[in-house]
């Protein structure tokens, strides 16, 4: 599919652009620190630097600014006439500040071009904090006094979100992960049967490999259909109705299932209309935990919102998915394949690291280990031999336990990002719901119900599993495991890394941890 798809792709990078300033911790609109940190001359592309060469035209003289942009970039200005709607970098270079929160709502202020979209953000913290970009980085527009947040596309204009505001508005932008953001185009089967079928006059179902591309493809479109609650207008009570998503729009039908014309209610169509989902079940009463709404870009009352809800977030999923593609289309797909072409295109290991190789020094001479396999049981087992010269080193550190050895392995995993220490089971899986639902998600914490213990949280089927981790005591030793000792491990370093590779008795392998990002 992605070979098809990407024959109707055109690529365009992203420039790196705006500065980035210091502003402490405050949740207030005023900031305490304005020192500027601008980025180094050398992350600007080639488009960036012409980009700031457009904005220095003067509109006004358009003969004599088409003549010399084309003279100077000849490679880059097409030799017709260039109209001004084609050139949006002819607009004045206006910067304005911004503020961004992570989920511990510490924010921090950006000073920002005027044109910067949801991903040329992100790039600026990626850059700012040295750390890698994996596509699951993402803007939120929240709006609290309406119970509802969305997803700020990588392609949207973030100026665009913060004007449509009001003035004393409390909604916010928050930077988080969401691995979620994409998995439609990695998963085939994303779609369950039910819930598409090619035409309203026919209920056969669309090959899974040719699904995606057919919700992209402007001529055709699989329709969806199902019921959900809606809410009623100028109601408090919720409603179970059929309803259909076609490319003309979203309807629900006035009589059971039929999809007649003379039946179908028009809701909203999406070339005006965001999607949203709810964040707050008690300000809508909604009767799931699986709610989602269509908001018009021109009103921000709560009258004027369409709600619905799903019985499951399987089926909340795939509905706001499929408006989502039909609403953005191919620009979806260029922004989930961007990031990878850039990988492509640089290097994945440098020059020094791939003249390292594998040495044994165990005899009296050094050798080179020209085995793989070899080099590999070599570096475990060294691996392993830190970890227990380690354990020995800090048996008198860490929470008190009965052994030195348990102590010690507290001790080795607080460091790790996956862990979260003293997290509630809500709380956990408020964060994982949060990152997205994809199957691997996990993070390990304390157990509430039993202090001696851990739980492994993850998710699979978009459904959120709390493992406990058991201590298993042997010959005066005390091992971690799943599987009432089957499968024992010295630390949670060791049993993390393991079932990462391995699923074992979990329904998936553990793919991707919860992290917090740093703003």
């Amino acid at each position: 599919m992605n070979n098809a798809l990407d024959e109707i792709h055109t690529s365009r990078s992203l420039g790196a652009k705006g500065e980035i300033f210091q502003s402490g911790k405050s949740n207030g609109n005023t900031f305490s620190s304005q020192t500027l940190i601008p980025l180094q001359p050398a992350l600007l592309t080639s488009k960036a630097k012409t980009r700031l060469a457009f904005c220095r035209g003067n509109r006004s003289n358009k003969k004599a600014e088409e003549s010399s942009v084309s003279d100077a970039f000849p490679e880059v200005i097409p030799s017709h006439p260039i109209s001004k709607c084609l050139l949006p970098w002819t607009k004045s270079c206006t910067t304005q500040v911004i503020k961004i929160y992570n989920e511990d709502n510490v924010s921090r202020a950006v000073e920002v071009p005027s044109d910067i979209t949801a991903r040329d953000v992100c790039q600026l913290f990626v850059l700012k904090n040295h750390c890698t970009d994996d596509n699951s980085l993402t803007l939120f527009e929240n709006l609290p006094h309406l119970g509802i947040e969305r997803i700020i596309e990588d392609h949207e204009s973030v100026i665009e979100v913060l004007s449509s505001w009001g003035m004393d508005s409390d909604s916010r932008l928050y930077f988080r992960k969401n691995y979620a953001k994409y998995e439609f185009f990695r998963k085939p089967l994303f779609f369950p049967d039910d819930m598409v079928s090619i035409s309203s006059e026919s209920n056969s179902t669309v090959d899974h490999s040719q699904l995606i591309q057919t919700f992209l493809n402007s001529s055709s479109c699989p329709e969806l259909h199902g019921h959900l609650q809606a809410k009623e207008q100028s109601r408090k009570s919720w409603k179970k109705a059929y309803c259909l998503l076609r490319r003309s729009g979203l309807y629900i039908s006035t009589k059971g299932t039929s999809k007649e014309p003379r039946h179908l209610q028009f809701i909203a169509d999406f070339s005006d209309c965001d999607i949203y989902t709810i964040s707050s079940k008690k300000v809508h009463g909604a009767p799931t935990d699986f709610g989602f709404c269509v908001k018009s870009t021109e009103s921000s009352s709560a009258r004027d919102l369409k709600l619905f809800c799903a019985d499951d977030e399987q089926t909340r999923t795939c509905w706001i998915t499929a408006m989502r593609l039909l609403k953005y289309g191919m620009k979806l797909y260029q922004n989930y394949i961007q990031p990878h072409q850039k990988h492509k295109a640089s290097p994945m290991r440098s020059i020094s690291e791939n003249s390292l190789v594998a040495m044994d020094f165990s005899g009296k001479k050094g050798r080179v280990i020209e085995n793989p396999s070899e080099a590999l049981s070599v570096a475990v087992e060294e691996g392993l031999a830190w970890r227990r010269k380690s354990c020995r080193s800090l048996g008198g550190h860490g929470s008190p336990s009965t052994s030195r050895t348990s102590s010690s392995s507290i001790a080795l995993h607080l460091a790790q990002p996956w862990f979260y220490g003293k997290l509630s089971r809500d709380e956990s899986q408020r964060m994982i719901t949060q990152q997205g639902l994809v199957d691997g998600l996990f993070l390990v914490r304390d157990s509430q119900s039993n202090p001696k213990t851990f739980v492994l949280s993850m998710c699979h089927t978009q459904k959120i599993k709390h493992v406990q981790i058991l201590p298993v005591e042997d010959e005066g030793q005390t091992f971690y495991s799943l599987d009432d000792g089957h499968t024992r491990f010295t630390d949670l370093i060791q049993l993390v890394d393991f079932y990462q590779l391995n699923r074992g008795i979990l329904p998936c392998k553990l793919k991707h941890h919860c992290s917090k990002v740093t703003v």
